[in-house]
């Protein structure tokens, strides 16, 4: 048996890697909601709505297979804000740290693009991963314009401190 068999790399996105955002995020959705408008907008044009927008999208590779996605998304020039979302990782890789990977690696991102505020919008029966956000220093503020039925939770993490 050989010691790279749990080796996790964080990396940033290539096309090779659309369908695994698109199918991890679906996944993920799927188990706990459904799919909405937003969702498949995102999930079927990361290039056009994300990354060609100033946004920044990552996997956790297992064994070079992706398991994991996480995405920035600029929604602001001034003050420069983005969203963390379409965080999602497969079951068959939970409990690896993988969501706090994805989401450290994204703040350490926005922090070198000098942005002022990063928010997220989540739902509160997804408790362990409030508690992963409140781990990266997110706090709870009031819900406003979460463009989801499903959102009941918004939070955000002020880079200016």
């Amino acid at each position: 048996m050989n010691d790279n068999n749990n080796e996790v790399k964080i990396v940033a996105y290539k096309p090779e890697y659309k369908e695994a955002f698109k199918a991890l995020n679906e996944e993920w959705i799927k188990t706990f909601f459904v799919m909405e408008a937003g969702d498949y907008k995102l999930l079927e044009n990361p290039e056009e709505h994300i990354l060609n927008k100033g946004g920044h999208i990552v996997f956790a590779l297992l064994n070079d297979e992706p398991v994991g996605t996480c995405a920035l998304v600029k929604t602001q020039d001034y003050p420069l804000t983005f969203e963390l979302s379409k965080m999602a990782v497969s079951p068959k890789a939970q409990g690896k740290k993988l969501g706090y990977l994805l989401g450290k690696t994204l703040v350490e991102k926005a922090k070198e693009l000098h942005a002022e505020k990063v928010f997220l919008v989540t739902n509160s029966i997804l408790v362990p991963a409030i508690k992963l956000y409140e781990k990266l220093g997110f706090i709870h503020t009031p819900v406003n314009n979460a463009g989801y039925d499903r959102v009941d939770v918004q939070m955000e993490l002020n880079l200016n401190i």
